[in-house]
């Protein structure tokens, strides 16, 4: 469903707010923690090298070929702050924010979209 003013295949405007705290935030702790890189433990979200998508192009992507509502990417959001915030050793960056983008998105979509 879009939003009101906008096209029906146009890409939500949640999806940009979402892109840009999410990228802000990796951005922060790439900063903050390459130093401490070496000590960093590896988690199953950690990937060795950066996707060279950008997380805008990442969730444009997902809208258009995973057809699910603006609300789940509100959900998904919710689901990485609350996981971040229960695991304050893991924290998201340009390695991980991929990872746990499509994870909350798909999760999100089952429990809003799913019939």
């Amino acid at each position: 469903m879009a939003e009101l003013g906008e096209e029906p295949h146009a890409i939500p405007r949640v999806v940009a707010v979402l892109s840009t705290i999410l990228e802000r935030l990796a951005e922060r702790n790439d900063a903050v923690r390459r130093p401490l890189a070496l000590h960093h433990c590896a988690s199953a979200f950690h990937g060795l090298t950066k996707p060279a998508i950008s997380v805008r192009s990442y969730l444009e992507r997902i809208f258009r070929y995973a057809n699910c509502s603006p609300s789940c990417y509100v959900v998904a959001y919710i689901y990485i702050d609350r996981f971040l915030w229960r695991h304050p050793a893991v924290f998201l960056d340009s390695f991980n924010v991929h990872r746990f983008l499509i994870t909350s998105v798909l999760t999100a979509v089952k429990f809003m979209d799913d019939m």
